[in-house]
């Protein structure tokens, strides 16, 4: 079931709008992550307060809050380990919460999916962007956001998976 459609026909154009409102910062989230490694704890808080909103406006706000607590308790579980960094976590954690226990489960699923299309277009990147030294340092933000991607694929960073949780996501709430 669609989050979007679990608002009642009262709040629909709230639902609607929570859910616009949660696409476009789960969208600058990848961006951000992307360009820096970091998830800010502003952009998070945002995300759950919209999401716990979709959830009151679904009628299901404990069945939110439990979803949203298993999955951040899952998203620890893999930081701890050393497989997720702890604003992934805490983006876990707060897209759950308008999730009902029940899609969990295809939440995490569409999380590993995308995230071993990202994991295997970063291996593939590594193989064809050779690393090229001395050349002049990039003018604009895109040219230097590729750059130290280029950078990060050879020295073996990890990847940006907010981008992975953002289209698992989008994949489940649309």
């Amino acid at each position: 079931m669609k989050v979007c459609a679990t608002a009642g026909m009262a709040g629909w154009p709230l639902g609607v709008a929570c859910l616009g409102g949660v696409t476009v910062l789960l969208f600058w989230a990848a961006l951000y992550d992307i360009a820096t490694r970091r998830v800010s704890d502003r952009l998070v808080l945002c995300v759950a307060l919209l999401d716990f909103l979709l959830a009151c406006l679904g009628g299901y706000p404990w069945r939110g809050v439990l979803s949203g607590f298993c999955l951040f308790v899952l998203g620890v579980i893999c930081w701890s380990r050393g497989w997720m960094g702890g604003g992934d976590a805490k983006l876990l954690g707060a897209v759950g919460l308008a999730l009902r226990p029940g899609q969990v489960p295809a939440l995490v699923l569409n999380i590993a999916l995308v995230g071993g299309v990202l994991a295997l277009g970063y291996l593939l990147g590594r193989a064809a962007l050779p690393l090229r030294h001395g050349r002049a340092a990039p003018r604009n933000r895109v040219q230097r956001i590729l750059r130290i991607e280029r950078w990060r694929l050879h020295r073996g960073c990890p990847l940006p998976y907010v981008c992975a949780i953002t289209g698992g996501s989008l994949i489940v709430f649309l």
